[in-house]
C-alpha cells in the first residue's frame, strides 16, 4: 500500500460490492411506495363516505387490508434504508454508532409491527 498517490491511499480499504444492492433496493422501494400510495390515495377517494363504518368496512376488505400492510412494510424499510445512509455518513463515535444502529433497527420494526397488528384486528373484527 502505497502513501503517494490518491489510489495507493484507499487501496486495500474493502470493495464497495454492497453500495449498488442498496441504491437499488431503495429505488424498489420508492417505486412500491409510489404505488401503493396511489392505491391508498384512490381508494379512500372512492369511498362513498368517511364515517368510521364505512372505512373501517374498506380495511375489513382483503384487498385494501393487504395494501395497507404492505403499505407499512415497505414505507417503514425504505425509511430505515435512508437513516441508515444518514448514519453511515454522519455518526463517527463509536458509541453514537451503537446506540443510532439500535435504534434504525428496532423502530422502524416496532412502527411496522404496530400498524400490521392495527390492520389485523380492524380487519379481522376487533376493535
Amino acid at each position: 500500500m502505497g502513501n503517494g498517490t490518491s489510489i495507493g491511499r484507499v487501496r486495500g480499504l474493502g470493495s464497495s460490492h454492497h453500495g449498488a444492492h442498496h441504491w437499488l433496493t431503495a429505488r424498489l422501494t420508492a417505486v412500491g411506495n409510489l404505488i401503493l400510495i396511489t392505491f391508498l390515495i384512490v381508494s379512500l377517494a372512492l369511498l362513498p363516505e368517511y364515517s368510521f363504518a364505512t372505512v373501517r368496512g374498506w380495511v375489513a376488505r382483503p384487498i385494501p387490508s393487504v395494501a395497507l400492510i404492505l403499505i407499512m412494510v415497505n414505507t417503514f424499510a425504505h425509511a430505515r434504508m435512508g437513516v441508515q445512509v444518514m448514519l453511515e455518513d454522519y455518526v463517527h463515535e463509536e458509541g453514537g454508532k451503537i446506540a443510532a444502529w439500535l435504534l434504525v433497527n428496532i423502530v422502524p420494526f416496532a412502527g411496522a409491527a404496530f400498524g400490521i397488528l392495527s390492520v389485523l384486528r380492524i380487519a379481522l373484527g376487533g376493535a
